[in-house]
């Protein structure tokens, strides 16, 4: 029962990957041909983010009070209506209505996205901790496959259906991902079965974040998506400038390129959490593991700016994407160790709304701030950051005493 849930899970964020997988390549690309400026460009990004900061933690605790599925459903219905938005708002000849309709959907999708959080604290129900750095790694991996499927068929779609195609994608994928769930996936969380601990919304961030470790891996997960965010948010400008993408060639061819080099990051990060990572986790632990990924996103992202040929920048990127993806999931698989059982949903989803601030920062940061013709700033900047949180969790971070949730010691 417990190999048939992880599997529907995995699916589960699978499918809702995808779909957003599908847009938030494309956002900066559609913002740019309707004429917005980098800082519009980036408060479309990071709206999403901001709603998940505000809420993440909200649907995280609900989760805890009335239990997983509900609110797994609850979250894909959500997101198929933002996708819909976002379709509309792509077909629209007005560019100043269509901005705006695009932002809305984001908004409404941040408001509503519950799915992460909610499906982390699943695995962290059915699973035992010391399983547990592995097991977030098959989320990591639907993740990242999510980066492999989603810009690819939002560049076909785009190029079979237009602008609006996209949009009208991801719906049809997360109403097919919501029939699925509605079907399969049983409830791995009995509130009526645990004491339950449910604290006032600043007080759950304070409790999360007063405790040692607990709030060092929360850091080190904020300043990771940070980097990662502004990774993602400016590569596609950074390419177009770096190799002369002219939009001569059609907004579809490179609305294509930038779409396969994140397919190709995601097939990288698949491989990596699908593979390499469970043997790393057991012979180095966790904390190494985290360390080592900080230091190889730091090498990757240096030398990215400044690569005008294809092979290097496809070696870059391979680094890069192999950091990133070795540092989420033994992040949350520490953090759920360290989390007692009636606490996991509260808690993640506080790290979660933590990775949500870091989303928001990160697009102003790397565009809004630097703009188009700065971008190189922004990449040397986070490789620093990579560097010395890397070197931090190396002299800080350690293992619980014990296999399983506990009551946290000093650093």
């Amino acid at each position: 029962m417990k190999k048939k849930s992880l599997g529907i899970i995995f699916f589960t964020v699978l499918i809702d990957l995808v779909g957003f997988g599908l847009i938030l390549p494309l956002i900066p690309i559609y913002a740019n041909n309707f004429k917005a400026g980098g800082f519009f460009i980036a408060a479309i990004f990071t709206s999403y983010s901001l709603m998940q900061f505000l809420f993440a933690p909200l649907w995280g605790r609900l989760s805890d009070r009335i239990g997983r599925r509900p609110v797994l459903l609850s979250s894909t219905a959500c997101a198929c209506v933002s996708y819909v938005i976002f379709a509309l708002g792509s077909g629209m000849e007005n560019r100043v209505v269509a901005l705006w309709v695009m932002l809305a959907s984001r908004i409404f999708a941040g408001i509503c996205g519950a799915n992460i959080t909610v499906a982390q604290a699943y695995i962290a129900d059915i699973t035992p901790p010391e399983q547990r750095s592995a097991k977030m790694g098959l989320e990591g991996m639907a993740f990242g496959l999510g980066f492999i499927l989603g810009p690819v068929l939002g560049g076909l779609s785009a190029k079979f259906f237009g602008l609006t195609g996209p949009g009208w994608t991801a719906a049809s994928l997360c109403a097919i991902n919501f029939i699925w769930a509605s079907v399969m996936l049983a409830e791995s969380w009995q509130p009526s079965a645990h004491s339950q601990t449910q604290r006032p919304h600043l007080e759950q961030w304070k409790h999360v974040l007063r405790m040692p470790r607990l709030n060092l891996l929360v850091g080190i997960f904020f300043l990771a998506t940070f980097c990662f965010s502004s990774f993602e948010t400016s590569i596609g400008l950074l390419v177009q400038k770096n190799f002369h993408l002219a939009e001569e060639r059609g907004l579809d061819s490179v609305l294509g390129t930038i779409s396969w080099l994140i397919a190709y990051c995601g097939l990288i990060g698949a491989m990596v959490q699908g593979g390499m990572l469970r043997r790393m986790v057991k012979k180095m632990g966790e904390p190494k593991v985290i360390a080592v990924s900080l230091f190889l996103a730091a090498a990757g992202i240096a030398v990215l700016p400044f690569l005008t040929a294809w092979a290097t920048l496809l070696l870059a990127l391979a680094v890069f994407s192999t950091g990133s993806s070795l540092t989420r999931p033994p992040v949350f698989g520490m953090i759920s160790m360290l989390t007692p059982a009636h606490e996991q949903g509260s808690t993640i989803g506080v790290a979660q709304g933590v990775g949500s601030l870091a989303r928001i920062a990160g697009p102003f940061f790397a565009i809004g701030i630097f703009g188009k013709d700065h971008l190189p700033v922004p990449y040397l900047c986070c490789a620093a950051l990579c560097l010395a949180t890397g070197c931090i969790t190396t002299r800080y971070l350690s293992l619980p005493k014990s296999g399983g949730s506990e009551s946290l010691g000093k650093l």
